[in-house]
């Protein structure tokens, strides 16, 4: 498809949140979308926003991106849409990618994950260890508020 076709068409927008989040993370994105004439769905994911689901009952991660993986699969054999995941969400739409690759029009990894198809998923998590060591983890879940809370509007959270 081109720009221009791009330009001129109505896309439909899945938004999918990042973890701890949910789909009201997307409340400011949402309506320009739609203004610009384009159907949004934001979801919430299992144990996220308002989706009733214990985090204590997702056992793996397909059960975690399910409200995903059950949208998608409820598209026409003819729809396509444009994901977005934001944070841990791009794991999400990457698994969506993988399962339906011929309902995907574009993904789109905003600060996401991007699944490392060459590594175990530890991988990234093991060289921070060797570099920064194990105590990183427990400064930056200490302090995280601290740095980046000046960069969130009080109305935002």
């Amino acid at each position: 498809m081109s720009k221009a076709n791009m330009d001129q068409k109505q896309m439909h927008f899945v938004l999918v949140h990042g973890s701890g989040m949910g789909a009201w993370n997307w409340y400011k994105l949402k309506p320009r979308l739609e203004s610009s004439g384009h159907k949004v769905t934001a979801l919430d994911l299992a144990a996220s926003g308002i989706n009733t689901h214990k985090i204590e009952d997702v056992h793996t991660f397909a059960e975690y991106s399910k409200p995903l993986l059950d949208f998608m699969a409820s598209l026409g054999p003819n729809q396509k849409v444009v994901l977005v995941g934001h944070s841990f969400g791009g794991m999400s739409i990457a698994l969506a990618m993988e399962n339906f690759p011929r309902k995907i029009l574009v993904g789109i990894f905003l600060a996401a994950f991007i699944p490392d198809t060459h590594h175990k998923p530890s991988y990234v998590l093991q060289l921070v260890r060797i570099y920064y060591g194990p105590l990183i983890f427990k400064y930056i879940s200490q302090y995280k508020c601290h740095l980046f809370c000046h960069l969130v509007e009080i109305n935002d959270i």
